[in-house]
């Protein structure tokens, strides 16, 4: 059991350090405030534990099965990954520091920044069917394979918390070099254009 502890840590610690539209959405909603981070963290990770849940009772299954079912959600999320990239196209182009004070202040919010993080994780139907085929696997040999499956999903969630956590203590430590207005335009502009190259690849990434 250990090694297969040990085995899906090291397969989550892979996963995490895979940059992604999470990725991307944490480190710009960190430039906010840590609160605004941690709280984008816990929404994606809401969303990991979710789907792994939905997994290990098969649901998914029926999301593979369907291709029109995989179509909407595909399209869906990369709707919503180009939402998210024109918000930072957009706040790229006011680029003021007073611009960039007052957005932190209307969007930091802890409620706002859980249901991004949790709305771009759930509208993405390919986190859906990586968890169908990836927990499985460490279920070992006898073991209840739904609620195995269930507690290894929490696993995973609450060690990607922690991996990001680190992500947004770094961020958080930049914070006076990514309040002026300068840098904060560039960030704002390279994680806008990553969001909405991920949304059209995903667009148009057929199965």
């Amino acid at each position: 059991m250990l090694t297969t502890l040990l085995a899906f840590l090291g397969a989550c610690t892979l996963i995490a350090a895979t940059p992604g539209p999470s990725t991307v959405l944490i480190i710009r909603n960190s430039m906010r405030g840590r609160r605004a981070g941690m709280m984008t963290v816990l929404g994606n990770e809401t969303g990991v534990f979710l789907w792994g849940a939905v997994a290990a009772f098969g649901l998914t299954a029926l999301l593979a099965a369907s291709q029109l079912a995989y179509d909407v959600m595909r399209w869906t999320g990369a709707a919503v990954l180009v939402w998210f990239g024109a918000q930072a196209l957009r706040a790229a182009r006011r680029g003021t520091a007073a611009e960039f004070a007052a957005q932190e202040a209307a969007q930091a919010t802890p409620g706002r920044a859980y249901r991004a993080g949790l709305l771009l994780n759930l509208a993405n139907p390919k986190v859906g069917i990586f968890a169908m085929s990836f927990l499985p696997q460490f279920v070992p040999a006898g073991a209840p394979q739904p609620m195995t499956t269930v507690a290894f999903a929490a696993l995973w969630a609450v060690y990607e918390v922690g991996w990001y956590a680190v992500y947004v203590w770094f961020v958080g430590r930049l914070k006076g070099l990514l309040s002026r207005a300068g840098v904060r335009r560039r960030l704002e502009q390279v994680s806008g254009t990553v969001l909405v190259a991920l949304g059209i690849r995903l667009a148009v990434d057929a199965r």
